[in-house]
């Protein structure tokens, strides 16, 4: 004999009663509550997706990269990666390297020639470094607009269930303060308030649960990311310095 298992219904109806029965401020809370929610889970999905199309063209700008001979190669052939953060770190360092090489040659094409094979125009340490210096920076901009909306997810993750309990408690304070005007003692006449008052608390990890999963989730692909950024610039500063680093002038 199949059994068949039911999930429990979601207590539309109750939320709905508990919420009507909930003071003024606790009324105020769940409805801060509900945008907050709304906000930070459009936020996770956007950054999602945004994070979704960084890591394609990373691989597809990795794939182009590594199947040239010579680091300015992609750089030169005008492939564009736009999503890409790993992409805007080789973009800016071979920008910077070109007004480099544009200083101590004025030639139109400077990469022309170390790429068809002919002898690479040299630089030194000092002139390393600015490109150098160009990688790094761009690699810090990058993190920073990868986190970007981030701070306010955990805000609202690690906020939601302080302030549902800020209105638990509130309301239960109404609710007892009513019960000792009334001068009952009947449970009937604290439930009602209790019960409302409790609602914010609900609402308050509904938001958090979800929202914390979220952030943690993309928090680590942005990690990755990141750590992809710093291999990336290290192997990418390898090669240029076998292309171009003058290592006999000081």
């Amino acid at each position: 004999m199949d059994i068949l298992i039911q999930a429990p219904p979601i207590p539309v109806a109750s939320i709905i009663s508990a919420f009507l029965l909930s003071n003024f401020a606790g009324q105020v809370i769940v409805v801060t509550l509900f945008a907050v929610s709304i906000l930070a889970w459009s936020l996770l999905l956007t950054k999602a997706m945004e994070l979704a199309d960084a890591r394609r063209a990373t691989a597809r700008f990795l794939a182009a990269y590594r199947r040239e001979p010579h680091p300015a190669a992609v750089y030169l052939r005008r492939l564009r990666f736009e999503p890409s953060p790993v992409y805007r770190v080789y973009e800016n360092a071979c920008a910077a390297l070109s007004r480099t090489l544009g200083a101590q040659d004025g030639t139109g094409d400077l990469f022309a020639g170390a790429v068809d094979g002919a002898s690479a125009r040299r630089v030194d340490e000092i002139q390393l470094n600015s490109v150098r210096n160009a990688m790094e920076r761009t690699a810090a901009d990058q993190a920073l607009l990868l986190e970007r909306s981030m701070g306010f997810v955990a805000v609202a993750t690690t906020s939601a269930p302080l302030l549902g309990l800020l209105g638990t408690v509130w309301g239960a304070m109404d609710a007892f303060e009513k019960a000792v005007g009334s001068g009952s003692a009947m449970l009937s006449a604290v439930a009602p308030g209790i019960a409302g008052a409790l609602l914010t608390t609900v609402v308050g990890l509904l938001v958090a649960i979800p929202s914390g999963i979220g952030y943690n989730l993309l928090t680590d692909k942005i990690r990755r990311l990141c750590v992809e950024m710093d291999n990336f610039a290290q192997e990418l500063m390898t090669s240029i310095e076998h292309h171009y680093l003058d290592r006999v002038r000081k």
